[in-house]
């Protein structure tokens, strides 16, 4: 194949696309941890390039993916409304399936109603941009997911963003606001890299001080934490206390798209106003009825929620001991730091080879100096899985100099 680079006649707006040798330069050094292609996988183990490999980087919390009855559930629909619905819900692609799942999972949530948005990325895009308009404040968690992110970005309202979970500065901020200003305070429930839940008390008494809206994504929370996994406010009970909640299907739910919940007359107007939900096709028939199936699970089934904290609970203390850097978790998601960016992409190629699949994490979804390996956890994973993952992770550690013999840190932390 000739070398790119020789071509000289391309546009200069495509001059950065031609000049990021980034990933080539580490798929060359055989570190490149990205893009891997599953060629099979029942949940807890995957195959990738022709080994099996414990899966310990997923979001699939419940374990509910190859579950058979959310596979049967998606079979049966399929030959009912056939495999897509060709158009938005504002036109020709709303199902009785899709009015179904927004009244169980408003009753679920405990809130007046509830509107499906075709991923979990535009459930947040799409509705921070319509909540928030040009005279408006919004206030965001500067470790908040890329999807409120762009939210606050294509939306006309003027963004502030406070220091991760530093409150004080979050107050400081509301009290230097135009008083007369609508304002909105948007923040992740559950954080995806350090595992850490938001601290929603204190949210939810600024917001009321400073007459702000609250609104919590928990992509990462709901069917993780809370009374029966109704995400992170429900671990304070202070559902009631926020005004909006965002969720995912494709975490716990073993789907995909997005929804979001809150009083009938705001999410009316963000159902009539969201370019994300006119524009988008709808979910398609089989990702709606996994989900319900998901969800019917989930309140049937709450050894999976007690399962999963216990795992949780167990691979976060059993880490520390260890002497690795786990930051903060209070979640199935547990980062292990390892320091620079190519040290990390070299622990993640060891960990793949002593048979363990995780996430490497690096600048700028990070902080420099603070790449990691991002691991996840399920309720169907075994107490062998779990040791497995343990004893992988303990022999990396001291081959990279982490940890040593006795369960030390051999990194400084930042």
């Amino acid at each position: 194949m000739a070398d790119i680079k020789a071509n000289t006649s391309y546009s200069k707006v495509f001059k950065k696309a031609y000049d990021f040798t980034m990933a080539e330069d580490i798929k060359k050094m055989g570190l490149y941890p990205y893009f891997k292609p599953l060629q099979a996988t029942d949940g807890t183990s995957v195959n990738i390039e022709g080994r099996d490999v414990i899966m310990a980087g997923s979001n699939n919390y419940l374990g509910l993916t190859n579950d058979p009855r959310t596979i049967e559930a998606a079979k049966k629909v399929i030959e009912v409304y056939g495999t897509g619905c060709t158009g938005s819900r504002y036109l020709n692609g709303t199902l009785d399936l899709h009015l179904e799942l927004e009244e169980k999972l408003a009753i679920f949530m405990r809130k007046e109603a509830c509107v499906l948005f075709s991923t979990g990325y535009q459930t947040n895009e799409g509705s921070i941009q319509v909540i928030a308009g040009r005279n408006d404040l919004i206030f965001s968690d500067r470790d908040n997911h890329a999807c409120i992110v762009v939210g606050t970005q294509v939306s006309n309202a003027k963004t502030i963003r406070y220091r991760h979970n530093d409150m004080d500065q979050l107050r400081t901020f509301l009290q230097k606001a135009d008083p007369d200003a609508g304002k909105i305070i948007v923040t992740d429930g559950v954080f995806s890299m350090s595992g850490t839940l938001a601290k929603v008390p204190e949210l939810v008494e600024l917001a009321k001080e400073f007459d702000a809206g609250l609104y919590l994504d928990d992509a990462h929370a709901i069917g993780v934490v809370g009374e029966g996994g109704r995400g992170s406010a429900s671990v304070f009970g202070l559902m009631d206390e926020v005004d909006l909640i965002s969720g995912t299907f494709s975490k716990s739910f073993a789907s995909l798209g997005g929804f979001l919940v809150g009083d009938r007359t705001i999410i009316e107007f963000i159902r009539h106003q969201s370019p994300a939900h006119i524009f988008s096709a709808s979910m398609p028939p089989a990702n709606v009825a996994t989900v319900l199936k998901s969800l019917e699970i989930l309140q049937e089934e709450p050894w999976r929620l007690e399962r999963l904290e216990q795992i949780s609970n167990y691979m976060r203390t059993e880490l520390r001991n260890l002497g690795f850097n786990v930051w903060s978790s209070q979640t199935p998601i547990i980062p292990v730091v390892v320091g620079d960016m190519m040290n990390c992409f070299r622990f993640w190629k060891d960990l793949f080879e002593e048979g363990v699949y995780v996430n490497a994490v690096v600048p700028p979804a990070v902080p420099q100096g603070q790449a990691l390996v991002r691991t996840s956890y399920m309720a169907t994973h075994t107490d062998e899985h779990l040791d497995k993952i343990l004893d992988a992770f303990r022999k990396v550690g001291i081959k990279h100099g982490i940890i040593d013999e006795n369960g030390r840190s051999l990194i400084q932390p930042e």
